[in-house]
Protein backbone atom coordinates (compact mmCIF):
# COMPACT_ATOMS: atom_id res chain seq x y z
CA UNK A 1 0.00 0.00 0.00
CA UNK A 2 1.45 3.56 -0.39
CA UNK A 3 -0.41 5.98 2.42
CA UNK A 4 -2.34 8.77 1.25
CA UNK A 5 -0.44 11.33 4.06
CA UNK A 6 3.21 10.18 2.37
CA UNK A 7 5.41 12.82 1.48
CA UNK A 8 7.40 10.91 -0.44
CA UNK A 9 5.00 9.11 -2.19
CA UNK A 10 3.21 12.86 -3.02
CA UNK A 11 6.82 13.68 -4.38
CA UNK A 12 7.12 10.91 -6.33
CA UNK A 13 3.58 11.56 -7.83
CA UNK A 14 4.18 14.90 -8.97
CA UNK A 15 7.62 14.00 -10.20
CA UNK A 16 5.34 11.56 -12.81
CA UNK A 17 3.12 14.19 -13.82
CA UNK A 18 5.60 16.78 -14.38
CA UNK A 19 8.19 14.92 -16.19
CA UNK A 20 9.17 11.08 -16.20
CA UNK A 21 9.53 10.08 -13.16
CA UNK A 22 11.21 10.50 -9.65
CA UNK A 23 14.93 10.85 -8.80
CA UNK A 24 15.78 9.29 -5.69
CA UNK A 25 19.47 10.34 -4.56
CA UNK A 26 21.63 8.33 -2.05
CA UNK A 27 24.77 9.92 0.28
CA UNK A 28 26.20 8.26 3.47
CA UNK A 29 25.90 10.44 6.35
CA UNK A 30 29.25 11.82 7.44
CA UNK A 31 31.14 11.45 4.48
CA UNK A 32 33.46 12.85 3.86
CA UNK A 33 33.02 14.60 7.48
CA UNK A 34 29.17 15.24 9.42
CA UNK A 35 29.41 18.97 7.51
CA UNK A 36 29.82 17.98 4.66
CA UNK A 37 27.86 15.46 4.02
CA UNK A 38 25.10 17.77 4.96
CA UNK A 39 26.08 20.19 2.59
CA UNK A 40 26.22 17.58 -0.09
CA UNK A 41 22.96 15.82 0.70
CA UNK A 42 21.05 19.85 0.15
CA UNK A 43 23.07 20.10 -2.78
CA UNK A 44 21.69 16.89 -4.08
CA UNK A 45 18.35 18.56 -3.79
CA UNK A 46 19.08 21.82 -5.59
CA UNK A 47 20.62 20.06 -8.34
CA UNK A 48 17.75 17.79 -9.09
CA UNK A 49 16.96 15.03 -6.53
CA UNK A 50 13.37 14.59 -5.60
CA UNK A 51 14.05 12.49 -2.45
CA UNK A 52 17.24 12.80 -0.52
CA UNK A 53 18.11 9.02 0.76
CA UNK A 54 20.76 9.79 3.90
CA UNK A 55 22.93 6.36 4.47
CA UNK A 56 23.71 5.46 8.15
CA UNK A 57 27.40 4.03 8.13
CA UNK A 58 27.35 0.54 9.35
CA UNK A 59 30.47 -1.96 9.96
CA UNK A 60 29.25 -4.87 7.98
CA UNK A 61 27.39 -3.04 4.79
CA UNK A 62 26.47 -6.41 3.15
CA UNK A 63 24.22 -4.83 0.37
CA UNK A 64 26.66 -2.11 -0.86
CA UNK A 65 29.61 -1.79 -2.95
CA UNK A 66 32.98 -1.26 -3.08
CA UNK A 67 32.45 2.91 -3.35
CA UNK A 68 29.62 3.01 -0.83
CA UNK A 69 31.87 0.60 1.55
CA UNK A 70 34.91 2.59 1.43
CA UNK A 71 32.70 5.92 1.75
CA UNK A 72 31.14 4.42 5.04
CA UNK A 73 34.23 3.21 6.66
CA UNK A 74 35.21 6.73 6.33
CA UNK A 75 32.31 8.26 8.48
CA UNK A 76 33.22 5.21 11.02
CA UNK A 77 36.71 6.11 10.95
CA UNK A 78 35.85 9.70 11.22
CA UNK A 79 34.00 8.90 14.72
CA UNK A 80 30.73 9.03 13.43
CA UNK A 81 27.92 8.45 15.86
CA UNK A 82 24.02 7.44 15.14
CA UNK A 83 22.64 10.57 17.12
CA UNK A 84 24.50 12.70 14.69
CA UNK A 85 22.21 11.59 11.75
CA UNK A 86 18.86 13.17 13.34
CA UNK A 87 21.13 16.75 13.31
CA UNK A 88 21.89 15.92 9.60
CA UNK A 89 18.37 15.05 8.90
CA UNK A 90 17.17 18.07 10.47
CA UNK A 91 19.71 20.30 8.91
CA UNK A 92 19.23 19.01 5.27
CA UNK A 93 15.08 19.55 6.17
CA UNK A 94 15.62 23.37 7.05
CA UNK A 95 17.34 23.85 4.30
CA UNK A 96 15.44 21.94 1.07
CA UNK A 97 11.94 21.00 0.64
CA UNK A 98 12.78 17.57 -0.64
CA UNK A 99 11.84 14.73 1.89
CA UNK A 100 14.55 12.27 3.39
CA UNK A 101 14.57 8.83 4.02
CA UNK A 102 17.40 7.18 5.90
CA UNK A 103 18.45 3.83 4.59
CA UNK A 104 19.87 1.85 7.47
CA UNK A 105 20.27 -1.68 8.44
CA UNK A 106 18.12 -2.67 11.01
CA UNK A 107 20.64 -3.37 14.03
CA UNK A 108 21.75 -0.06 14.61
CA UNK A 109 18.02 0.57 14.70
CA UNK A 110 17.44 -2.04 17.57
CA UNK A 111 20.68 -0.92 19.38
CA UNK A 112 19.11 2.64 19.61
CA UNK A 113 15.68 1.55 20.18
CA UNK A 114 13.14 1.43 17.65
CA UNK A 115 10.62 3.87 19.59
CA UNK A 116 12.98 6.41 20.48
CA UNK A 117 15.01 5.91 17.07
CA UNK A 118 11.42 6.81 15.41
CA UNK A 119 10.80 9.78 17.32
CA UNK A 120 14.29 11.50 16.84
CA UNK A 121 13.57 10.86 13.33
CA UNK A 122 10.06 11.97 13.43
CA UNK A 123 11.00 14.94 15.16
CA UNK A 124 13.94 16.27 13.18
CA UNK A 125 11.53 16.16 9.92
CA UNK A 126 12.62 12.78 8.14
CA UNK A 127 10.47 11.05 5.99
CA UNK A 128 10.55 7.30 6.97
CA UNK A 129 13.37 4.27 6.62
CA UNK A 130 14.46 1.91 4.43
CA UNK A 131 15.13 -1.13 5.78
CA UNK A 132 17.47 -3.69 3.26
CA UNK A 133 17.76 -6.37 5.87
CA UNK A 134 14.46 -6.79 6.86
CA UNK A 135 11.26 -8.36 5.71
CA UNK A 136 7.65 -7.20 6.87
CA UNK A 137 6.67 -10.65 8.59
CA UNK A 138 10.08 -10.02 10.59
CA UNK A 139 9.11 -6.22 11.35
CA UNK A 140 6.16 -5.92 13.41
CA UNK A 141 7.64 -3.77 15.89
CA UNK A 142 8.63 -1.07 13.40
CA UNK A 143 5.28 -1.30 11.27
CA UNK A 144 3.71 -0.59 14.56
CA UNK A 145 6.06 2.46 15.97
CA UNK A 146 6.26 3.75 12.10
CA UNK A 147 2.39 4.70 11.96
CA UNK A 148 2.60 5.85 15.60
CA UNK A 149 5.00 8.28 14.36
CA UNK A 150 4.07 9.43 10.51
CA UNK A 151 6.72 7.26 9.03
CA UNK A 152 7.23 5.55 5.97
CA UNK A 153 8.56 1.96 5.63
CA UNK A 154 10.12 1.35 2.73
CA UNK A 155 10.75 -2.62 2.34
CA UNK A 156 13.16 -4.42 -1.55
CA UNK A 157 11.47 -6.50 -3.01
CA UNK A 158 14.28 -8.80 -5.16
CA UNK A 159 13.90 -10.81 -8.46
CA UNK A 160 13.74 -13.90 -7.01
CA UNK A 161 10.90 -13.19 -4.19
CA UNK A 162 7.90 -15.18 -4.91
CA UNK A 163 4.97 -13.61 -5.76
CA UNK A 164 3.42 -14.11 -1.89
CA UNK A 165 6.69 -12.41 -0.20
CA UNK A 166 5.56 -9.61 -3.13
CA UNK A 167 1.96 -9.25 -2.02
CA UNK A 168 3.57 -8.75 1.76
CA UNK A 169 6.31 -6.24 0.49
CA UNK A 170 3.37 -4.74 -1.45
CA UNK A 171 1.16 -4.33 1.94
CA UNK A 172 3.68 -3.36 4.52
CA UNK A 173 5.47 -0.94 2.16
CA UNK A 174 4.67 3.10 2.72
CA UNK A 175 6.40 5.94 0.35
CA UNK A 176 7.70 3.38 -2.63
CA UNK A 177 8.50 -0.35 -2.71
CA UNK A 178 12.30 -0.27 -3.53
CA UNK A 179 13.04 -2.78 -5.94
CA UNK A 180 16.38 -4.65 -6.56
CA UNK A 181 17.47 -4.25 -9.87
CA UNK A 182 19.58 -6.91 -9.61
CA UNK A 183 20.93 -10.02 -7.60
CA UNK A 184 23.94 -8.89 -5.80
CA UNK A 185 25.13 -5.62 -4.45
CA UNK A 186 24.71 -1.71 -5.11
CA UNK A 187 27.21 -0.38 -8.07
CA UNK A 188 26.97 0.99 -11.16
CA UNK A 189 26.31 -1.48 -14.19
CA UNK A 190 26.70 -1.02 -17.89
CA UNK A 191 23.23 -2.24 -18.50
CA UNK A 192 20.35 -2.24 -16.50
CA UNK A 193 19.13 -5.57 -15.65
CA UNK A 194 16.45 -7.01 -17.82
CA UNK A 195 14.89 -8.72 -14.61
CA UNK A 196 13.73 -4.88 -12.95
CA UNK A 197 11.21 -4.70 -15.64
CA UNK A 198 9.77 -7.81 -15.08
CA UNK A 199 9.86 -6.96 -10.85
CA UNK A 200 7.70 -4.39 -11.12
CA UNK A 201 5.23 -5.41 -13.11
CA UNK A 202 5.33 -8.42 -10.74
CA UNK A 203 4.74 -5.74 -8.18
CA UNK A 204 2.00 -3.63 -9.42
CA UNK A 205 0.20 -7.10 -9.97
CA UNK A 206 0.44 -7.87 -6.14
CA UNK A 207 -0.88 -4.31 -5.34
CA UNK A 208 2.35 -2.02 -5.34
CA UNK A 209 1.37 1.60 -6.43
CA UNK A 210 4.57 2.80 -6.48
CA UNK A 211 7.85 1.94 -7.30
CA UNK A 212 11.53 2.79 -7.76
CA UNK A 213 14.22 1.02 -9.07
CA UNK A 214 17.26 1.11 -7.18
CA UNK A 215 21.17 -0.70 -7.38
CA UNK A 216 23.14 -0.02 -10.92
CA UNK A 217 21.89 3.26 -11.91
CA UNK A 218 24.57 5.54 -12.78
CA UNK A 219 23.47 7.27 -16.33
CA UNK A 220 20.59 9.83 -17.21
CA UNK A 221 20.21 7.07 -20.04
CA UNK A 222 19.88 4.21 -17.76
CA UNK A 223 17.26 6.66 -15.43
CA UNK A 224 15.27 6.82 -18.47
CA UNK A 225 15.12 4.15 -19.30
CA UNK A 226 14.01 2.88 -15.91
CA UNK A 227 11.32 5.43 -15.77
CA UNK A 228 9.68 3.52 -18.82
CA UNK A 229 8.11 1.12 -16.42
CA UNK A 230 9.10 2.45 -12.68
CA UNK A 231 8.18 5.87 -10.90
CA UNK A 232 11.22 6.47 -9.90
CA UNK A 233 14.92 5.35 -10.38
CA UNK A 234 17.53 5.06 -7.22
CA UNK A 235 21.29 6.51 -7.66
CA UNK A 236 24.05 6.20 -4.92
CA UNK A 237 27.42 5.14 -6.42
CA UNK A 238 27.55 7.64 -8.89
CA UNK A 239 26.79 10.41 -6.52
CA UNK A 240 28.94 9.31 -3.41
CA UNK A 241 32.06 8.73 -6.22
CA UNK A 242 31.52 12.57 -7.47
CA UNK A 243 31.24 13.86 -3.89
CA UNK A 244 34.93 11.69 -3.37
CA UNK A 245 36.47 12.73 -6.33
CA UNK A 246 35.20 16.38 -7.10
CA UNK A 247 33.58 17.48 -3.67
CA UNK A 248 30.46 19.06 -3.27
CA UNK A 249 30.36 21.09 -6.92
CA UNK A 250 31.39 17.75 -8.77
CA UNK A 251 28.54 16.45 -6.90
CA UNK A 252 26.08 19.04 -8.08
CA UNK A 253 27.56 18.88 -12.16
CA UNK A 254 26.75 14.79 -12.02
CA UNK A 255 23.13 14.98 -9.83
CA UNK A 256 22.09 17.52 -12.53
CA UNK A 257 23.91 15.31 -15.58
CA UNK A 258 21.43 12.44 -13.92
CA UNK A 259 18.53 14.35 -13.36
CA UNK A 260 18.41 15.10 -17.05
CA UNK A 261 17.19 11.23 -17.18
CA UNK A 262 13.59 12.37 -15.94
CA UNK A 263 13.09 14.66 -17.92
CA UNK A 264 10.91 13.96 -21.18
CA UNK A 265 13.30 14.55 -24.70
CA UNK A 266 11.44 17.81 -25.57
CA UNK A 267 12.59 19.02 -22.28
CA UNK A 268 16.55 17.35 -22.22
CA UNK A 269 17.36 20.22 -24.39
CA UNK A 270 16.89 22.92 -21.55
CA UNK A 271 18.73 20.73 -19.14
CA UNK A 272 20.95 23.30 -16.85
Amino acid sequence: MTEQGSVVAETIRAAGRERRGALVGYLPVGFPDLDTSVEAAIAMARAGADVIELGVPYSDPVMDGTVIQEATNVALAGGFRLRQLFDAVRRVREAVDAPVLVMTYWNPVLQYGVDRFAAELAEAGGAGLITPDITPDAAADWIEVSERYGLDRVFLAAPSSTDARLRLVAEATTGFVYTVSTMGITGERAELDAAARGLTARLREQGAELACVGIGISTAAQVASALEYADGAIVGTAFVRALREGGVPRLSEVVAEIAAGTRSPGDVGAAR
